[in-house]
């Protein structure tokens, strides 16, 4: 008799599994000590530790949705002292993660309060369901919205309240950093008033060559980013017979828009030391020089990929926890200079 039992074709060891059937399974199945860093954190229209969340569907069509952060400081505010908005991009190799995780709650609730700033984040299609450039169009979709509700033809009040939509900010965790970069390259192109993207924040993004480079064959893994990730998640994220040179893990190279042609907004690449992806992160960094665009590179010294989601280890090394300060102190240095 013949099984009906579905069959794992590919597996991302922790992370994700895919069936022959078709269908993904996400349940993580790495150390049960990190498991509470992948769990959904409710939105809470209250302020709890000086921040509130809700969730907003923004396309009854494809459900695309967002999660809204402020801070309790400023709920009192006039027009003269409404705080920037950042639309942030949550990594994940285009595969797994959610705009609702603790690990992403954990760090944006401190940076909102920190900073002084509204957070809009992206509940972003995953792949293999979706492949690329799936998250790229809805990221601009959410963009484009936000652009709506700045010109009264769409409604969110929290945003109306406490938004200056003339200090708009794209920020994306790993390769949440592409899509910034690919977002920032079409808004370029269309008129956005009284929106103004003033910067884009890209934190360790996930940029590749199909050629690896030095540091992704040398560098030590973290439970955060291995060879064996990165590789199998591109397979099932990129398009169908599409390398690592596609322009949207590749935007440095011969098959993306030359960056001479593209009309960016100043730049902050953020760079871990110990990053297996840091040698392709230069590379862009030079390559984004070389074409005179307005680039400042921050480095994390003896820091791994995206080590500021990392709360057990955080908790339990006080350089590392001491990195985190220094990285949202920059970040919050760029807002307020541009």
């Amino acid at each position: 008799m013949a099984s009906n039992k579905k069959k794992i074709v590919e597996e991302v060891s922790s992370w994700l599994r895919v069936f022959d059937d078709g269908s993904v399974d996400r349940t993580w199945t790495g150390p049960p000590e990190a498991e509470f860093m992948m769990k959904p954190v409710p939105p809470h229209q209250e302020f709890i530790e000086g921040v509130a969340t809700h969730d907003v569907t923004i396309n009854q069509n494809s459900g695309l949705a967002v999660r809204i952060y402020i801070p309790e400081k400023n709920t009192n505010c006039q027009d003269k002292n409404k705080l920037p908005l950042i639309l942030h991009f949550h990594g994940g190799g285009f595969c797994i993660s959610r705009a609702d995780w603790y690990m992403y709650y954990h760090f944006y609730a401190q940076f909102v309060r920190t900073v002084g700033a509204i957070c809009v984040s992206v509940y972003l299609p995953l792949a293999p369901e979706h492949r690329l450039p799936a998250a790229c169009d809805e990221a601009y979709v959410a963009f484009l919205w936000l652009a709506a509700v700045a010109r009264g033809e769409s409604s969110e009040p929290w945003l109306e309240t406490y938004a200056d939509f003339g200090r708009v900010f794209l920020v994306g965790d790993s390769t949440g950093g592409n899509i910034v970069h690919h977002l920032a390259a079409r808004a370029g192109c269309i008129d956005t008033q009284p929106l103004q993207l003033l910067g884009g924040i890209l934190l360790h993004p996930g940029f590749l060559r199909a050629e690896p480079s030095k540091s992704f064959l040398e560098i030590p893994e973290t439970p955060l980013l291995t060879r064996d990730m990165v590789n199998k998640f591109m397979t099932l994220a990129l398009p169908i017979s599409s390398t690592k040179d596609h322009p949207i893990t590749c935007p440095m190279g011969p098959l993306a828009p030359p960056l001479t042609t593209l009309k960016l907004p100043p730049m902050l690449v953020v760079v871990a030391e110990n990053d297996l992806l840091r040698d392709s992160e230069f590379k862009y960094c030079e390559a984004m020089k070389v074409a005179s665009k307005d680039v400042e590179v921050f480095i994390n010294h003896g820091m791994g990929h995206s080590f500021y989601f990392d709360k057990l280890a955080i908790d339990m090394d006080p350089e590392m926890a001491a990195q985190v300060d220094k990285l949202v102190e920059k970040i919050t240095n760029f807002i307020n200079n541009h």
